[in-house]
């Protein structure tokens, strides 16, 4: 699916709605609630806080969308959940826009401050989810056309690997899976049950990480017996730092106990498997945090550096800086920089571990290293995105 369009459209729309929203609180404000002092010969339409509020406000609002996790996941959204959490953020967004711009407004009654925000809540509510509605039923019907669909692959060749594909073939509304293919399992090819006669066998499940990169795999659906349980385990280890979507078949022992949240294609039940321990909120929050606090060391104890840098570079020769490839989430390789607090060339060999008595450490280096001076420089890593402050 082309989710860039749709992050696109979201985006486009959710900003036309917060200048038509800000646009006629603005007028209603200006006519309605404000002293009839400041009415007088007052232009709506060209006065400079009108235009400037109809960009920056706006921009607000795509920054909060944005730090709320909406625009992540644009393709798996629930009109119904879609409702509360746009009522959420407009509430949260309405009462930061009312503190900060319009609670020092000369009105007539301080009611009119009650009638101001419940005017500009209603507004960019209303204004903000119909435009989503629209978008979200649209999208929604698509899908269930089958015009669009996640790339899906079956990890499984037996009986039931054949009748989820049966199941998602015969509903006459799609779901959004479009099967790329299969994985077998111990040797099984899907011949003998006639699932290779539909699908392609895209090769053996422990190669299921480079499958799914190569075929531009969206969702996972695992559909095994019981007796090969312990194979749920490793592929979803595989699959651990991916973007892909894992759904599992259940034991039905899982389903009457409640332990599991499921969803279903008609008959067959399926676990959607969320390895997200944060909300996308919080993720948006951390990241946030991460720059902040990177920046601010950055720029605060930027004389400690040209310190720390001067005295590195006096004490031995060498670059101040060492440089070495690590690997980062997603397995997305990263260049980590720290104070060289080795010999030059400690390392032309390979990394090695270090240890307290060993002679590679320079003399101010192994004073860096006991107080972290050292791993300074990895706050440009942390505000790269590279890193994450932790702890």
């Amino acid at each position: 699916m082309k989710k860039n369009l749709q992050v696109f459209r979201y985006v486009f729309l959710d900003f036309i709605a917060a200048s038509m929203a800000w646009g006629l609180f603005y007028i209603f404000r200006k006519k309605f609630l404000e002293l009839p002092s400041l009415q007088g010969g007052l232009n709506l339409f060209f006065d400079y806080k009108f235009t400037t509020g109809l960009i920056a406000i706006p921009l607000f609002w795509l920054l909060f969308y944005a730090m709320t996790g909406f625009y992540k996941d644009i393709y798996r959204k629930s009109r119904l959940k879609e409702l509360f959490q746009t009522l959420l953020t407009t509430l949260i967004g309405v009462i930061l826009l009312f503190f900060a711009l319009l609670l020092d407004d000369e009105i007539i009654s301080y009611k009119k401050y009650y009638t101001s925000f419940f005017a500009l809540f209603t507004l960019h509510f209303f204004i903000t989810f119909s435009f989503r509605f629209v978008l979200t039923t649209s999208t929604n019907k698509k899908i269930k056309q089958r015009k669009l669909g996640f790339r899906t692959i079956i990890i499984g060749s037996n009986e039931r690997a054949v009748n989820v594909y049966n199941e998602i073939e015969k509903t006459p509304t799609g779901w959004g899976h479009k099967i790329v293919g299969f994985v077998h399992v111990n040797g099984k090819n899907g011949n003998g049950n006639g699932l290779g006669e539909h699908l392609n066998n895209l090769g053996h499940a422990d190669d299921v990480a480079r499958l799914c990169e190569e075929h531009a795999i969206e969702e996972v659906i695992i559909a095994i017996e019981s007796s090969e349980h312990p194979i749920i385990e490793k592929i979803i280890d595989i699959l651990e730092g991916s973007n892909v979507l894992v759904k599992i078949i259940p034991d039905m022992y899982d389903i009457l106990s409640g332990q599991v949240k499921m969803t279903s294609i008609f008959g067959t039940p399926l676990i959607e498997i969320n390895r997200e321990i944060m909300p996308a909120w919080q993720k948006s929050l951390k990241r946030i945090l991460d720059i902040v606090i990177s920046f601010l060391v950055l720029t605060i104890f930027s004389p400690l550096f040209l310190l720390i840098a001067f005295i590195v570079k006096i004490s031995s020769e060498g670059p101040v800086i060492f440089r070495q490839e690590r690997i980062g989430r997603y397995g997305k390789p990263f260049t980590i920089y720290k104070f060289r607090s080795m010999v030059d060339g400690a390392e032309t060999s390979g990394p090695l571990l270090s240890s307290i008595d060993d002679d590679r450490i320079t003399r101010f280096g192994r004073f860096m290293r006991r107080i972290r001076l050292d791993e300074m420089p990895q706050f440009y890593n942390v505000l790269m995105g590279d890193m994450s402050l932790v702890g």
